[in-house]
């Protein structure tokens, strides 16, 4: 078919390919003639839509018709915009039921389980900078044991990591800003892909390492130890102290071996970058078959992306498993709202230039399909950025679009594994934790192979349904979570990703 129509009520399709106006294609059966060019990937109406009717597609409102707009003609932000914001939020009138697979039949991997019980998928040792200030000590330390040659000797370790950001002074040491960015320290300092981890700090800035440690509970040990630059007396002498406690952690981080364990321990992070129309129909719908499977043997997955949800609240608080829930949700969404109107933006601001190249219009659109990522389980819980989900199945943790800080957020709340999809052709990876990515459409996956683990755009050629699509990716996660290295780990992505959320003033 030339036409994908992806719910009966919609009264617009998608192109498969790029086609000129006066084009025959196939519709239903008929011949539909376009009445304009219409780009690949993007919307035709396959019926009239007269000036201020809602513009339909996934069976759902995306906006509303600012002119009328004929059959056949394409649709696009020249014809229709976002208009008026009404969801029906209809709290928990559709929470599925989950049928969950027995302990003893559940699917398993090989990973790395901690003295305190959590497991991981990797085996890292970090050092993570607590300030702007000790970034370049932190990096050149990381960078000394790496070129040290020191990793042979230790095959069981998969790296050193220096994880930097440009915050941590400057700032309120009290507030949401500064909460958010502890937790997110937090989530790294105790994440079960690091082995060992050395803290390090300049000495004066607003986050303090002993706060840290105070607020947080964490205690230092063999393979979690702090420094600060002016304690140890200037950079040249602090890099030389960080090497020597690295080079004490190795053999104690090389001790640890991969067992074999349950998918229950695995905590899936989904998220979509560079989306285009394809992506809420292959690889998004794909992804989220695959977190349907993770959620029936015991497993957890972390949605994400507070303004890519907006339009499609209304689908998860109807999934939510107690009022408390959903309110939660939309209480983030108020948020937002407020966040954004105080900053002098909207969260109606959004798709991107590529996006929209790829035939996504409105926020409602691309929401629409990104909700697909997360799967059709029942939403368990919503989280604050970069806080500890402790909650098994679905879940939904608040960050913004921005893909590198959404996933600082994940993995600092506790996800192991990353599933990227992509329309556009997103280069991503988030060291300690291997990200897979997912292509929307077989052109991008041949066009950036080497960057791409999963085809989903097979789908919409015929080869597999997204049932079976979702079942690749599930193995594929299982196999890459035992050791297997992603396409983003073979290029060696992930050092530059660590992002923390910045919310507040910089004073």
């Amino acid at each position: 078919m030339d036409l994908i129509h992806i719910h009966e009520a919609d009264n617009v399709a998608l192109c498969r390919a790029q086609m000129p106006a006066g084009s025959l294609v196939n519709w239903r059966g008929d011949m539909l003639q376009l009445a304009t060019d219409v780009p690949a990937m993007h919307k035709v109406a396959v019926r009239p839509i007269s000036r201020g009717d809602a513009v339909l597609k996934y069976g759902q409102v995306i906006g509303f018709a600012c002119t009328d707009i004929a059959t056949g003609e394409h649709v696009h932000e020249h014809n229709m915009h976002a208009g008026a914001h009404k969801p029906d939020y209809a709290f928990c009138s559709q929470v599925p039921v989950t049928d969950y697979i027995e302990e003893n039949a559940r699917a398993s991997f090989r990973g790395f389980r901690r003295a305190n019980g959590r497991v991981g998928t990797r085996n890292f040792l970090a050092v993570v900078s607590t300030v702007n200030c000790s970034v370049t000590v932190s990096r050149a330390i990381a960078a000394r044991v790496t070129n040290s040659g020191q990793l042979r000797d230790f095959p069981n370790i998969d790296g050193v990591v220096a994880l930097g950001h440009d915050s941590g002074c400057g700032m309120s040491t009290s507030g949401e800003g500064y909460r958010t960015l502890m937790r997110t320290l937090q989530g790294y300092i105790s994440h079960p892909n690091f082995a060992g981890v050395l803290l390090i700090g300049l000495g004066c800035e607003a986050m303090q390492v002993n706060h840290l440690l105070r607020e947080c509970g964490l205690e230092t040990g063999p393979l979690f130890q702090t420094m600060t630059i002016q304690g140890s007396g200037g950079t040249r002498a602090a890099i030389e102290a960080g090497v020597a406690k690295l080079s004490e952690m190795l053999p104690l981080a090389n001790a640890c071996e991969r067992e074999r364990v349950s998918a229950s321990e695995l905590t899936l992070a989904v998220q979509c970058g560079g989306s285009d129309a394809f992506s809420g129909i292959t690889a998004n719908s794909a992804l989220g078959a695959a977190a349907d499977l993770l959620v029936r043997h015991g497993g957890t997955v972390i949605y994400s992306e507070t303004p890519e949800i907006y339009g499609a609240e209304h689908l998860l608080t109807r999934r939510a498993v107690s009022p408390e829930v959903a309110q939660k949700l939309l209480n983030r969404i108020r948020w937002w709202e407020h966040y954004t109107e105080i900053n002098g933006a909207a969260l109606n601001n959004n798709p991107s230039p590529g996006n929209k190249a790829g035939g996504l219009t409105t926020i409602a659109e691309k929401s629409l399909g990104a909700q697909a990522k997360g799967g059709t389980s029942a939403l368990q819980d919503v989280y604050l950025y970069a806080e500890r989900v402790r909650k098994k199945g679905l879940v939904f943790m608040d960050s913004p679009g921005f893909d590198p800080v959404s996933v600082t957020g994940q993995i600092a709340a506790g996800a192991n594994i990353v599933c990227f999809t992509t329309g556009r052709g997103s280069a991503f990876g988030a060291k300690p934790v291997p990200s897979v990515k997912l292509a929307s459409n077989s052109q991008l996956f041949q066009r950036m192979r080497e960057d791409m683990d999963i085809d989903c755009g097979g789908i919409i050629e015929g080869h597999y349904t997204v049932a079976e699509c979702g079942e690749m990716i599930f193995q594929r996660v299982l196999a890459i979570a035992s050791g297997e290295k992603s396409a983003s780990e073979q290029l060696d992505y992930g050092d530059n990703e660590f992002a923390p959320w910045h919310i507040g003033a910089v004073i």
